[in-house]
C-alpha cells in the first residue's frame, strides 16, 4: 500500500511540473538558451540513409560555460547536442514539486529534452552526463541522476541515462601520447613510455577540443544508469539523497575502505 501511495504521490507531482514546464515554454517557444542542438533527433523521421542518426542522437548535459564550449566544439553537431547546466541543480529528494517546477534550470532540461508531456517524444536517445571527476562533478552527477530517477525513472529503465567517462590522465613522450582513465592506466602508461610526462586534467574545460573528439567517438566510454523493476526508486533516493545525514555517515563509516584494502594487500 505504501509503495502505491508513493507511485501515486510521483505522479501528481510530475503532472504538476509538466504543466508549469508547458506554461513556460510558451514564452520561449523553440528557443532553449541552454542547448547547443544538433540536427537529427530520436523522436523525428530522419531521411532515407540517414537513419542511424536518430538512434546515434545524444545529448550532453554539462556544467558550466567551459565544459560545454569544449563539447560544443568537439562534437559531431549531425546527432550530438549539448546542454550547459549552471552550478549545481535542485536536489530534487529535499524539495517540494513545485520548487522543482519553478526552476528555469530544470525546465530548460525538460524542454531541451522534449518530455513536457511524456516520455514518447524524447529527442535524444542517449542521455549522457558529462561533468568533472572532482567533487563537485560527482555531486551534480548525482543531482541530475536523482532528477531522472524521481520523474522520469523509465528513461532509467529503459537504458537512456549515461555517464560519460572522460580521461584523468595524458602521458606523453616525444613519441606517443595516451589518455589514462584511472591510476592503473596511468601507472602502466609511465612505465611502458620512457621519459615521459604526465598531465592530471582537473576539468573538462581544461581538454582541448581537438582532444575531446576523441572522448566522443566512436570509442567513447559510456557507463549506464541501471535500475531494476523490483528496486525501490523512492527509498534508494531518500537514504543517499535525503535528510538523513547521520545514517549515511554511519554507512560510509561501516564500509570505507583503503586503497590499500581495495588491492587486497594485508596491513
Amino acid at each position: 500500500m505504501k509503495k502505491i501511495s508513493d507511485s501515486e504521490e510521483q505522479r501528481k507531482e510530475i503532472q504538476g511540473i509538466q504543466k508549469k514546464s508547458r506554461e513556460r515554454n510558451k514564452n520561449t517557444a523553440t528557443y532553449n538558451p541552454k542547448l547547443r542542438d544538433c540536427l537529427y533527433h530520436y523522436n523525428e523521421k530522419t531521411p532515407k540513409g540517414k537513419e542511424a542518426m536518430s538512434e546515434l542522437s545524444s545529448i550532453f548535459i554539462t556544467e558550466g560555460d567551459s565544459a560545454s564550449g569544449t563539447l560544443t566544439q568537439a562534437r559531431n553537431a549531425d546527432f550530438q547536442a549539448v546542454f550547459s547546466l549552471r552550478g549545481k541543480p535542485l536536489n530534487c529528494v529535499k524539495v517540494k514539486y513545485k520548487k522543482v517546477a519553478g526552476n528555469d534550470e530544470l525546465n530548460y532540461l525538460i524542454s531541451a529534452l522534449g518530455i513536457e508531456n511524456d516520455n514518447d517524444n524524447l529527442r535524444y536517445n542517449n542521455i549522457i552526463i558529462a561533468t568533472d571527476a572532482d567533487d563537485d562533478g560527482m555531486h551534480i552527477r548525482m543531482l541530475v541522476v536523482s532528477f531522472f530517477l524521481k520523474y522520469h525513472p523509465e528513461l532509467v529503465r529503459r537504458g537512456h541515462l549515461h555517464i560519460l567517462q572522460t580521461p584523468l590522465f595524458r602521458v606523453k613522450n616525444k613519441k606517443e601520447v595516451r589518455y589514462c582513465y584511472d591510476q592503473e592506466e596511468k601507472n602502466q602508461a609511465q612505465i611502458e613510455l620512457k621519459d615521459s610526462k604526465t598531465t592530471r586534467f582537473k576539468g573538462l574545460g581544461e581538454i582541448s577540443p581537438h582532444e575531446f573528439s576523441d572522448f566522443i567517438g566512436e570509442d567513447m566510454r559510456l557507463d549506464p544508469v541501471k535500475i531494476s523493476d523490483e528496486e525501490n526508486i523512492t527509498g534508494l533516493m531518500e537514504f543517499y539523497m535525503g535528510d538523513n545525514t547521520i545514517d549515511r555517515q554511519n554507512f560510509i563509516r561501516r564500509n570505507l575502505r583503503s586503497e590499500v584494502e581495495l588491492d587486497g594487500v594485508d596491513f
